[in-house]
């Protein structure tokens, strides 16, 4: 028997990081764990929040300016629960995190920055000064509200149906017993 039979390398060779399937920053990102719809969600509230922000910053002028400030601060923050959600989603945080606290934390951060999103929105709309730049951002916090308020119902069916599916079925006996217990 020759040595290079016996001797022959069983493992691969290791690739160059260049040449791995995920080097650099993306191979920190992980986007399995939300289902697709869910991701298309989060990123299109993260976006209009962002966008409904730009435009109010845009703003230079504003008579009643209560609801302009109100707006500004809620979506600023929309956008930076957003980011945090996303990150915390595709990252290796989630793996440090539990999971259930991750998707309870989502579940009730995304029903109230909803609810607040529309709120500032319903207010921003009876103070503004009828200036493009605040139609637009009214426009983006109504959207960006919407799409929240829709990522909390998606999530509500999902956790239904997982409560559902957890269940055990308590079906009762049909059959009589004909025997005592005692016999």
């Amino acid at each position: 028997m020759e040595n290079g039979e016996v001797y022959r390398p069983t493992t691969e060779e290791d690739p160059d990081p260049v040449r791995g399937p995920r080097s650099g920053l993306a191979a920190f990102f992980f986007k399995g764990r939300l289902r697709w719809y869910r991701q298309v969600l989060k990123v299109l509230q993260l976006l209009l929040s962002l966008l409904a922000f730009i435009c109010e910053e845009i703003v230079s002028q504003c008579t009643l300016c209560g609801g302009l400030y109100f707006f500004e601060f809620v979506s600023c923050s929309a956008f930076l629960l957003s980011v945090l959600m996303l990150v915390v989603y595709c990252t290796p945080v989630y793996g440090k995190i539990d999971g259930n606290k991750v998707k309870s934390s989502d579940f009730y951060i995304t029903l109230g920055t909803g609810c607040v999103f529309l709120l500032a929105s319903i207010i921003f709309v009876s103070t503004h000064d009828r200036t493009t730049a605040e139609y637009a951002a009214i426009v983006f916090g109504f959207i960006a509200s919407f799409l929240f308020l829709l990522d909390f119902v998606v999530m509500f069916i999902e956790r239904r149906q997982e409560s559902q599916r957890r269940k055990p079925e308590n079906t009762p006996r049909t059959e009589q017993l004909t025997q005592p217990l005692n016999a």
